[in-house]
């Protein structure tokens, strides 16, 4: 079958973000093995995985979409889960090892959630 211009065109677009997550997802794991403190690799995790997964759902939503014409609820729902929720529990990991008192390898000029979190037990007493 002879394809038309537009069919190329969206076949490479699927591939583009196929291709894309995979180079995210694969560099997530890279940062997980490299970096050398909670903080650092959570972050490395944390955004590389959502661009991956974002990237392959989307792709998949698209490939279905254009070669069988079904629009996949799950698949979206699972792109918009994926893109709150890993932020918010990444946020919610980082805030517990800082409250635990692990400290960043790296020295900060400041810390404003020690602060922070000074200021409301002095409120508290």
């Amino acid at each position: 079958m002879i394809e038309t211009w537009i069919d190329i065109i969206f076949n490479i677009i699927i591939a583009i973000f196929l291709l894309s997550g995979t180079f995210f997802l694969i560099s997530s794991s890279i940062g997980l093995i490299r970096f050398p403190d909670v903080y650092t690799r959570l972050h490395a995790t944390t955004k590389a995985s959502t661009l991956g997964i974002a990237g392959l759902l989307i792709g998949a939503f698209l490939f279905l979409f254009v070669e069988h014409g079904i629009i996949s609820g799950k698949l979206l729902l699972a792109i918009v889960f994926t893109l709150l929720t890993a932020p918010l529990g990444a946020h919610m990991i980082s805030r517990a090892a800082h409250r635990v008192g692990i400290k960043p390898v790296t020295k900060q000029r400041s810390d404003e959630y020690e602060k922070a979190i000074q200021k409301e037990k002095q409120q508290q007493k």
